[in-house]
Parts: structure tokens; C-alpha cells; sequence
């Protein structure tokens, strides 16, 4: 699609073959880095990072890619496989202690997995969250109440 600026001589193979192959999907959607980031909810400057190699892109960043690219099934799992090994292989930063982290030694897979925004109408729930169970019995408490006003001012008027 567009001419992309050549990436650093010294990436490791696996980073230069990931974002290469990104590069491809991106171009095989045929959008804008806007438009791209539109239908993802990752930036245009956060995929002009990701597409140039400034910044590994977060696993859900390639995830979404690959659904606007149309790839699912095993080539989307190969695809979080180049990724794995891209990131584990990415030149780390020159402090001791990422940034993100806060975590001596944390690798840079785990720095980028949890970093992302996601939108909000993909994001999973892990669980329902159950409603306090001291609301509830306040409801019953308030509805046995209502009953027995109800008995008494029954009794009193009819009986």
C-alpha cells in the first residue's frame, strides 16, 4: 500500500519477520493506519510504532489486526506464535527495570500482553459479579415487612 521506511539493521530476524508480516496484513486490508486504528482501537501513532518496530504491539493490538485482516483459525494462532517469538526476541530497553512493569527481569511478552486498551465491546468478563448478599436480604426484610403492615392493617380494618 504505502512506502514503508526500512527497519533498523539491528533487529533480531524473528522481530524483522513479524513486523514485516504485519506490514502485510495491514497492507492486505487495503485501510489507513486511521482507519486501522479506528476499527481497532489502537492509535495511528500506537501502529506506526508497532509497524516501524519503535514498540512491540500488544497481543490483542496483532489479535485485532488479524480479524480486520480476515485471518482466523490456525493462521491467526501462527500469527500469536510469530508474535511470542518476536517479542520474547525484541531488543529490551536499556533500564534494568521496565518501566511498565515495575518488575526486575520481567520479559518484554509479559511487559506488552496487558498492556493494551481494549474496546469495550470486546472485552470478556471473567466472571458475573454476584450482587451482595446483604442487599438481598435487605429486600426480603423490607418485603416480609410490607407483608405483615399489610396482615395487621388487613386485620384491623376487616376484622
Amino acid at each position: 500500500m504505502g512506502a514503508w521506511q526500512p527497519l533498523p539493521d539491528e533487529l533480531p530476524p524473528e522481530v524483522r519477520n513479524f513486523v514485516e508480516l504485519l506490514r502485510q496484513l495491514k497492507d492486505g486490508t487495503g485501510l489507513s493506519l486511521a482507519a486501522l486504528g479506528a476499527r481497532t482501537a489502537y492509535s495511528k501513532s500506537s501502529w506506526q510504532r508497532y509497524l516501524n518496530a519503535v514498540q512491540p504491539p500488544p497481543r490483542q493490538a496483532v489479535a485485532a489486526l488479524c480479524r480486520v485482516a480476515g485471518l482466523t483459525g490456525p493462521d491467526a494462532e501462527r500469527c500469536a506464535v510469530r508474535w511470542e517469538l518476536a517479542v520474547e526476541a525484541w531488543p529490551r530497553p536499556a533500564s534494568p527495570t521496565p518501566p511498565e512493569t515495575g518488575v526486575p527481569g520481567a520479559s518484554v511478552s509479559e511487559e506488552y500482553e496487558d498492556a493494551p486498551t481494549v474496546p469495550w465491546w470486546e472485552r470478556l468478563e471473567d466472571e458475573p459479579q454476584p450482587r451482595p448478599a446483604g442487599r438481598l436480604l435487605l429486600y426480603a426484610v423490607l418485603l416480609l415487612l410490607v407483608l405483615l403492615l399489610t396482615a395487621v392493617a388487613g386485620t384491623l380494618v376487616f376484622g
